[in-house]
């Protein structure tokens, strides 16, 4: 058994778990980490997206009092049908042109200028509608999921979509985009957890049978300390998350987007970090 490897496993986990709630784009947060410890060959890729179930398993333990009520409730409550129904569909455009346009993505728009571009623009939406929903308190339309029509549901997973760019960040369209189409902080962030069980265990799920050529059983303890502590830290950050909100707005990840952006350019051009893989 590799321990060397499994430490990289551990941390690659921590960077997922940390980073996949948050509007920071894990995605570029876990190509810097496995350029810097050298753990980026095609395996590796794999390992990244499938270490996102061990963060949803965390949603799930957090989420698990709304998520039982609506499976025990799902054959006769409406409301219930209608959150499963709004779920369902938010989740639907991100299969079809993930299926659509993935390659064609992954081919073209994993480019350093893309990345920091992403980060960087993305920052600055963060600060307009953060202001956007400060200026005008009543722009939040919907204050609990509970409150969304299937058209609001549709319309933030479109957003959603737009984390196929590199450096975009799930999390960050879901949240930002669902506070610009009338969602309350705390609603955009609920429904962006919701959304995030079924996108991201579908993309794990996805990713292991596609490439289930470059694994095999030894790399089992690699995976599995991987899920382990992207479990953990997500489990930590979402609750903490959750407090966050509830008094603060994402104006500091913001900025953050905007230094990382920075950073991204800073290590392509010092040739640190492959962004192009």
């Amino acid at each position: 058994m590799d321990i060397t490897l499994l430490i990289k496993a551990a941390v690659m986990g921590i960077v997922e778990g940390l980073t996949e709630f948050l509007p920071i784009s894990s995605t570029g947060h876990l190509i810097l980490a496995g350029a810097l410890l050298g753990f980026d060959d095609a395996k590796a890729k794999v390992f990244d997206i499938a270490i996102q179930t061990g963060a949803i398993f965390a949603v799930i333990l957090v989420y698990w009092q709304k998520i039982r009520d609506t499976l025990v409730a799902l054959p006769t409550d409406k409301q219930a049908q209608q959150f499963a129904l709004n779920v369902f569909v938010a989740f639907v455009p991100a299969v079809i042109l993930g299926l659509l346009f993935g390659k064609a993505i992954k081919a073209n728009l994993f480019t350093p200028v893309v990345v920091a571009s992403t980060f960087i623009i993305g920052g600055f939406i963060i600060l307009w509608a953060e202001r956007r929903q400060q200026n005008n308190p009543a722009a939040a339309r919907i204050q609990e999921v509970e409150a969304m029509t299937l058209m609001d549901a549709l319309k933030v997973g479109l957003v959603q979509c737009l984390a196929m760019i590199p450096g975009t960040s799930r999390s960050g369209a879901t949240i930002i985009g669902g506070m610009l189409l009338g969602l309350s902080r705390k609603a955009a962030t609920d429904f962006s957890f919701y959304l995030a069980i079924p996108t991201l265990i579908g993309a794990g799920v996805y990713s292991l049978y596609k490439d289930r050529a470059l694994l095999s059983l030894a790399d089992v303890p690699m995976f599995a300390v991987g899920l382990l502590f992207s479990f953990i830290s997500a489990w930590l950050c979402i609750r903490w998350l959750l407090r966050y909100i509830a008094t603060h707005s994402f104006v500091p990840f913001a900025w953050y987007r905007i230094v990382f952006g920075i950073v991204v350019l800073v290590t392509a051009q010092m040739g640190w970090v492959r962004w192009a893989d």
